[in-house]
């Protein structure tokens, strides 16, 4: 089973706030998400990816 982040967990990762994160969100930028009820969730391994190819950029 995938590993699951919160937006808690992924403005932790990446060392941002977690505004910024739902900022992103809201403007199409960052790693992709998907709702799950009223949650947004974070596969880790697609962030991950985002990240290494922000990094790569």
């Amino acid at each position: 089973m995938a590993e699951v982040w919160s937006v808690e967990d992924v403005a932790q990762f990446l060392r941002v706030p977690v505004a910024t994160v739902y900022r992103w969100r809201k403007v199409n930028y960052g790693p992709p998400a998907a709702r799950v009820g009223k949650y947004l969730r974070y596969d880790a391994a697609d962030v991950r990816a985002w990240f290494k190819a922000q990094a790569a950029a």
